[in-house]
């Protein structure tokens, strides 16, 4: 299987302070893999490395297979990454942000519609400001602009939070079907008995390392 994800030693430095000191971890083609740890831990920092939004300051950190060394932006294309901040545009309608980043990464109307349908963006909210959603229905239409996107590393932190249960089911399904697919999933999560049904692997990071050691297999019903 071709390596997804390949970080080997890699430091990246926050004002300063080394927010991953070290850390080494290979994700391959249609896996999905649990990110725990405690807050801190450099779980997000992570994720946002692999999005190609950190700088790399030392070490070897190959994602999708585009040297993030000497290539951050040649990554986003690739990547659907779904953080705390929803990188929405708030002054803008539910409709306009889809659209916005549905024209930025060639995806047809058609699709983003159909994604928006299947994370319960209802229609009525189509026309909404960003800045009136409430926490879960922002949620739905950023997970809703990365489906549409269909990367082919999906990058989630606490994909779950301010959803209803409902939501919190498409999200699982979501993941699902996307290493049914071939893509690869990274998941950042404190629920980790709900998201080990959907993963195939668990690692730690704590203290800005990957702790390999940490590995586990899920016991629930992978896909």
């Amino acid at each position: 299987m071709a390596s997804m994800v390949d970080l080997e030693r890699v430091v990246v430095l926050l004002g300063g302070f080394p927010a991953l000191a070290g850390a080494d971890l290979r994700l391959e083609a249609g896996e999905a893999v649990l990110l725990q740890g405690p807050n801190g831990a450099g779980k997000t920092t992570l994720l946002r490395l692999c999005a190609g939004l950190l700088r790399v300051e030392s070490g070897h950190a190959v994602v999708c297979g585009v040297d993030l060394g000497a290539d951050r932006q040649g990554v986003r294309r690739h990547v659907g990454y779904a953080g705390h901040r929803s990188m929405l545009y708030d002054e803008l309608s539910v409709a306009e942000n889809i659209d916005f980043w549905g024209d930025a990464a060639g995806v047809s109307h058609d699709e983003r519609r159909l994604a928006a349908d299947r994370l319960g963006v209802e229609p009525r909210l189509l026309d909404v400001p960003v800045s009136r959603l409430s926490a879960g229905q922002r949620r739905r239409t950023s997970l809703a602009i990365t489906a549409a996107r269909r990367p082919s590393l999906w990058l989630l932190d606490e994909p779950h939070a301010g959803l209803d249960q409902a939501g919190r089911d498409v999200v699982d399904t979501l993941i699902g079907d996307a290493t049914e697919a071939g893509a690869s999933v990274l998941v950042a999560s404190h629920e980790l008995d709900r998201v080990r049904d959907s993963v195939v692997r668990t690692v730690t990071v704590a203290g800005g390392r990957v702790l390999e050691g940490s590995v586990e297999r899920a016991v629930g019903s992978v896909r």
